[in-house]
């Protein structure tokens, strides 16, 4: 059992690195060295440094991010997004709502090909915040609409954070990706009702559906690149959703098909180049060697969380509310909510979940439910006060005013939690049916 005092100064350093602003791998690491040694000594931190870090990443299931890592890179330096979205610009002229709409949607999109929430949300800020300015959206309303769509990259697959939380308990990645498909699709409804009444609440969105369509010039683009566009798009989504749920690929083999059709289009693009290649490689390996180092740190934490049987004691402390497990759930929903506020939701999930999904399995949630239930309470704390990370993220880039930008936000937020969490918990089937019928 784990000298009190030695947890506290483990916590201590832990807070104390997080605050200096150090990457969350070697805070991971660095604590959990620190924890190992306070517990037990030199002697078991040598063993566990020798074996742990290298059995963590030497995964068959982490084989799926530099692929589809890869794949996003693909798609980003090919513009296919750019085309996409003036496409809808160019469908939509006297119809700025749809331009909302589908910047949710672009946003589940982006989050099929990336990790990062705060990357979507700055890619959305800078690509559809001017846009939508332009058809007729207030600067704090689009602001508003490019953070709720980057969130949703902790939800759509395949999701990195899906991918890790597989890895760390288990979890069948592709069973995962399908479970998270039907309450994914629920966010994305949510999302496009606010922002729906939203637009048509706002005095500026009323002016601009009279005044802005007529004024607002679309730059020319080839018909041939919208049909490149929309064809390498079917084909990626095919191959994630349809392959995996048939059977005929595996999460890894999918990543690398959609890895290949996205060149592919880039390459029919006329995009590829000596630039091309050496940018989209370049980055794949700076961010999957983050995602491993970040791995590496979670394991020796992961073991001294173990070692130090935190999750035995809180089981304890928890006791007295096993006969009544919902208020169970809602607590560890609630603390993950306040989490994903502060820290990115793949960072929260290797610190906590080892902690905290025994204590949701004595409230009776398997880990499929709890992982999804995790993603979907990751995706709204990202939107909400005081550090909503998805929400700054969009502000740094459109210097928008933070204050006006959370206003919109926790409206966003506040539906996701209630609708989407609400009916995972009364109906389980939203999350388990898609997989058993795998």
């Amino acid at each position: 059992m784990a000298d009190p005092i030695m947890l506290t100064i483990f916590f201590v350093v832990f807070i104390a690195l997080l605050l200096l602003g150090l990457q969350i791998g070697t805070v991971l690491l660095v604590t959990g060295i620190l924890g190992i040694f306070l517990l037990g000594g030199i002697g078991p931190l040598t063993g566990i440094l020798q074996t742990d870090p290298f059995t963590r990443v030497a995964s068959y299931a982490l084989t799926t991010i530099p692929l589809f890592v890869l794949m996003s890179q693909f798609i980003m330096h090919s513009d296919i997004v750019k085309y996409l979205y003036h496409l809808v610009f160019k469908m939509s002229r006297g119809k700025p709502g749809i331009l909302g709409v589908f910047t949710i949607i672009l946003g589940g999109f982006l989050g099929a090909v990336s990790g990062s929430a705060t990357a979507i949300s700055a890619t959305l800020g800078q690509i559809s915040v001017p846009e939508l300015k332009k058809h007729g959206y207030s600067e704090d309303l689009a602001g508003a609409i490019a953070a709720s769509a980057g969130t949703l990259s902790t939800l759509i697959p395949p999701s990195i954070g899906l991918i890790i939380y597989g890895a760390i308990t288990q979890t069948p990645v592709g069973s995962l990706f399908m479970a998270v498909i039907i309450p994914g699709i629920l966010t994305v409804l949510v999302l496009v009702i606010c922002t729906s009444i939203m637009f048509h609440l706002s005095n500026k969105g009323r002016v601009a559906v009279n005044e802005v369509a007529a004024t607002t010039v679309v730059e020319e683009i080839p018909k041939s690149k919208y049909i490149i566009s929309i064809i390498a798009s079917i084909v990626i989504m095919g191959a994630i959703f349809g392959g995996i749920y048939a059977g005929v690929f595996t999460p890894t083999e999918a990543g690398g098909v959609g890895a290949f059709v996205s060149l592919v289009a880039a390459f029919l693009l006329g995009k590829v180049n000596k630039t091309f290649i050496k940018e989209s490689f370049m980055s794949t390996v700076k961010i999957t060697c983050m995602v491993l180092f970040i791995m590496i740190g979670a394991a020796v934490f992961a073991r001294f969380v173990s070692l130090s049987m935190l999750p035995r004691k809180l089981m304890g402390l928890l006791e007295p509310l096993a006969s009544t497990p919902m208020l169970v759930i809602i607590l560890l929903l609630a603390t993950y909510f306040i989490l994903f506020m502060f820290i990115e939701g793949a960072a929260v999930i290797l610190m906590t979940v080892p902690i905290t999904l025994p204590l949701a399995e004595m409230a009776g949630l398997g880990a499929l439910e709890f992982g999804i239930l995790l993603c979907v309470v990751g995706a709204a704390g990202m939107l909400t006060p005081p550090v909503g990370l998805c929400v700054y993220a969009v502000s740094g880039v459109t210097k928008t005013p933070i204050e006006k930008l959370f206003r919109h936000t926790t409206i966003f937020a506040v539906a996701v939690t209630v609708v989407v969490v609400t009916l995972s918990l009364l109906f389980p089937q939203i999350i388990t049916w898609l997989p058993s019928t795998m």
